[in-house]
């Protein structure tokens, strides 16, 4: 059977043929509107906002990137860092981000408190990071000591933390309190106190550096600290001699006690 003049042309537009009945063709399927995927954040850090909420997983990125490279050994351990802030700026370029406002940082049993907190990171994704106080007001970082029953706190106009050596510096009035099951153990205070966690000991140098303003006045410059003596182990035996290293300070400066603080009791004396 022929086909009729206006259906020998497929490829010209179909025109209607009267008589001729041609069958319904079946139009494709209609296919759902289509949806882009949400974009993910650029950098390695999530957000959530009402406050900054920030869970930054740096040190496990660098960690994926120096595996590439071959020094996966030189890389810290993933440990996340979160910071609570008002607002929040960062540079993905440097590697920087900056904290303001009521600021509350925690990376494992480490709290530092400050009004502003600069968080930078290196190639190989150890932090640094620069504390400062609102004026009138004191930084300040405690730290759970791992294994022990033991918290360090330090308050001072400024702190800066190394975390790749695991010191802390505190510029400014510094004042660095141990605490042990909860009762002060030991207190010192300079104008610059520096704190290595890993050594577990800590240096005071009682000169205040050059230009810095003080939040509060203070009588002078010199060190001042009370150290009490180490508890005995709970098998009832003393503890070794060098489990509690006192502070290293310069030849020309003399340890005298603060005659604010009270008068710390005698060894034995219950």
């Amino acid at each position: 059977m022929a086909l009729p003049p206006c259906l020998q042309h497929p490829s010209r537009p179909q025109r209607p043929c009267p008589g001729f009945k041609t069958a319904n063709r079946l139009s494709p399927p209609a296919m759902p509107p289509r949806r882009s995927l949400p974009r993910l954040f650029p950098s390695r850090l999530t957000l959530t906002w009402g406050g900054v909420l920030l869970a930054a997983s740096l040190s496990a990125g660098a960690q994926t990137k120096a595996a590439s490279t071959g020094s996966a050994a030189a890389a810290p351990v993933a440990q996340a860092m979160h910071i609570e802030a008002d607002a929040l700026r960062y540079d993905d370029q440097r590697q920087i981000s900056v904290f303001s406002g009521n600021v509350v940082l925690t990376r494992g049993g480490i709290t530092i408190e400050g009004e502003r907190i600069e968080v930078r990171q290196d190639a190989l994704g150890y932090q640094y990071g620069n504390i400062t106080a609102a004026l009138g007001q004191r930084a300040r970082f405690t730290q759970l000591r791992d294994g022990m029953d033991e918290t360090v706190i330090g308050e001072s106009n400024t702190i800066e933390y190394d975390g790749r050596a695991d010191v802390f510096k505190l510029l400014g009035d510094a004042v660095l309190r141990r605490l042990r099951g909860g009762a002060e153990a030991d207190i010192m205070s300079g104008q610059v106190i520096v704190y290595d966690n890993l050594k577990d000991n800590f240096t005071i140098d009682g000169t205040r550096a050059t230009g810095a303003v003080p939040a509060r006045p203070s009588s002078d410059t010199r060190v001042r600290a009370t150290l009490s003596p180490r508890a005995t182990t709970p098998s009832g035996t003393p503890a070794a001699a060098g489990a509690a290293p006192g502070p290293s300070s310069s030849p020309d400066l003399k340890l005298r006690e603060d005659p604010r603080l009270a008068p710390m009791p005698a060894r034995g004396a219950r």
